[in-house]
């Protein structure tokens, strides 16, 4: 246990306790941390919301949603719910943050509690953040001697202005010490992997340069489009949703250099550091698009939703060229690309080696180290192998480690947000943003942004739902440094036949 961690009498309070995150993701997250035994020995939970709910009605909406994949969790339940209450009230006026305060004190005096030890969860839009964490600070702050960490959802800001507004209005009321800025995609096993990965393999750190690189690929990939939630989407578009932050995290643990320790503000230095040797992204190196109906015509397009205005440009796909004017990086061509309404779902980094010299060999694959972050874990090599018998005829295999197959069903992997509550009642600020991290990341989109929101910017290139993305995207990668397999060139091992490499 980390020296800063709570104690075992803990108070973990859900705001919005009522809406779809707290349902879908923190009580459940709650929940399987409380199966594996890692919450505070002692803790108390409680929701609280605007709706007019009783504990009990609270509780079952809760429990719909646990993951009950065996009889160890379905034994657990009747537990965990005993340990959630439920408070109504106003997000803007102080009587329920004082009623909400009562239900603290009464418990820490209770179980004599000398240090109040409190963790506050804002599952609500940043809209509210100032204002709710005003309240808290008013009505809800332990006693001098206590501690209190809070949690915020993404999106932080929505532009570089706004995100520096909400800086400060956050920094009167809590430290940096005290917040703790939610990016799930930090707390996915395999991006918190990247570490070990990375520096505690030595073949790969000394490949892991401008010297032997020759592109690096980040896709985040939906199968699925804005599905009758266009109007919200419509105000964000995909960059916004997922490359300003999910991706651009992954890149900087990616590309950032050693830290002098695991600790988590050495981790956070070398990710800041980074991201200031970013180049200013070019709106001449981008590919954008918004998806059209699908070729069959079974799947609408971004505009037949009807909660989307008809001469919308908004983008949901987008491939972005980035530099990284370092010693390590320069040169080296980076795309990051993510989209909706795609042919399949899948979230992955792909680094691409040099081509080795010829002589020897007339033609040769390059190596490809592939990490798979969604669905079903695995980190893969792309390797040239010769194919066994009497030829001499190579072939480009792989060496697997895909997590289904090394490890059982009954090993626990955290989900993402199970891994970062825990991190945040342990004192870990590691897999969290950092303030002046997402001043330099707002500081490298927005004018990027700022062009496509603009009356400059053309309409986004079309293309098919269900597809691979614009058709200009082959096209883009090889610009940027992808070669592609030659057709037929890659065998798949014998334990996973029906896999196809999909770019």
């Amino acid at each position: 246990m980390s020296v800063d961690a709570f104690g075992d009498h803990t108070s973990i309070v859900v705001f919005g306790a009522s809406g779809d995150l707290a349902k879908k993701k923190t009580f459940p997250a709650l929940f399987g941390l409380y199966r594996e035994g890692q919450l505070p020995a002692n803790v108390n939970i409680i929701g609280y919301a605007r709706s007019k709910l009783s504990t009990e009605e609270i509780r079952e909406r809760i429990v719909d949603n646990l993951k009950l994949k065996n009889d160890k969790a379905k034994a657990k339940v009747d537990g965990f719910l005993k340990l959630i209450s439920y408070v109504s009230g106003p997000y803007d006026q102080p009587e329920g943050f004082q009623k909400l305060n009562e239900a603290m004190n009464e418990y820490e005096s209770k179980n004599q509690v000398s240090k109040p030890e409190r963790l506050f969860y804002l599952a609500l839009p940043p809209s509210v953040f100032t204002t709710v964490g005003s309240n808290i600070k008013t009505y809800a702050y332990p006693p001098k001697e206590g501690r209190l960490r809070i949690i915020v959802e993404k999106p932080f800001g929505h532009d570089l202005e706004s995100s520096r507004k909400l800086q400060e209005d956050l920094a009167p009321l809590f430290t940096e010490e005290e917040l703790y800025r939610i990016d799930h995609y930090l707390g996915k096993e395999m991006v918190k992997n990247l570490l070990v990965l990375r520096f505690g393999n030595e073949f790969l750190n000394a490949a892991w340069n401008n010297k032997h690189i020759s592109s690096i690929q980040i896709s985040f990939k939906e199968a699925f489009g804005t599905e009758g939630r266009g109007g919200y989407f419509d105000e964000i578009g995909i960059i916004r949703d997922v490359m300003q932050n999910h991706i651009l995290q992954v890149l900087t643990l990616l590309t950032m250099e050693r830290p002098t320790s695991f600790d988590p503000e050495a981790i956070r230095d070398e990710k800041v550091k980074v991201l200031k040797a970013f180049s200013e992204l070019s709106k001449d190196d981008v590919l954008l698009g918004q998806y059209t109906k699908s070729e069959d015509g079974s799947k609408p397009g971004y505009l037949d939703d009807e909660t989307v205005k008809n001469d919308s440009k908004c983008v949901t796909y987008a491939a972005i060229g980035v530099q990284i004017h370092n010693e390590r990086w320069d040169g080296v061509p980076i795309v990051l690309r993510a989209g909706k309404a795609l042919d399949e779902s899948k979230v992955e980094i792909r680094i691409q080696f040099k081509p080795v010299a010829k002589g020897m060999f007339k033609e040769i694959q390059r190596n490809e180290l592939v990490i798979r972050i969604q669905p079903d874990e695995a980190v893969y090599m792309k390797i040239n192998s010769k194919i066994p018998g009497i030829s001499t005829e190579t072939s480009l295999t792989d060496l697997d480690l895909t997590y289904s197959k090394r490890y059982s069903e009954d090993f626990w992997i955290p989900e993402a947000y199970e891994a970062l509550i825990r991190d945040c009642y342990l004192g870990n600020h590691s897999n969290f943003v950092r303030d002046d991290e997402l001043d330099v990341s707002w500081a490298l989109f927005t004018p990027l942004l700022n062009y496509i929101e603009s009356d400059d910017f053309p309409k986004p290139e079309g293309y098919a739902y269900g597809s691979k993305g614009p058709k200009g995207l082959r096209q883009f990668l090889e610009k940027h440094n992808y070669a592609f397999s030659q057709e037929g060139s890659y065998q798949w091992p014998l334990t996973t036949p029906n896999i196809k490499g999909k770019i």
